[in-house]
């Protein structure tokens, strides 16, 4: 694999780590108020994450190569 995808899966460990490591009450709500969305607004929400990750790896793809 390229070392490019493994410096990409390191900070996104560490940016998700983040959140429980420093505020763990704040994130257990959170989760907690995700259980509550309807599943169509979760999609949305995931397939945003989706869009906004292939558009910052085109981005960074672009400008490296």
């Amino acid at each position: 694999m390229n070392s490019t995808i493994w410096l990409a899966l390191a900070l996104v460990l560490v940016i998700e780590g983040l959140g429980p490591m420093l505020y763990p009450r704040l994130w257990r709500r959170m989760i907690l108020s995700f259980t509550q969305l309807p599943e169509s607004m979760l999609r949305r929400f995931g397939g945003g994450l989706v869009v906004a990750g292939v558009v910052i790896y085109y981005m960074l793809s672009r400008s490296v190569g």
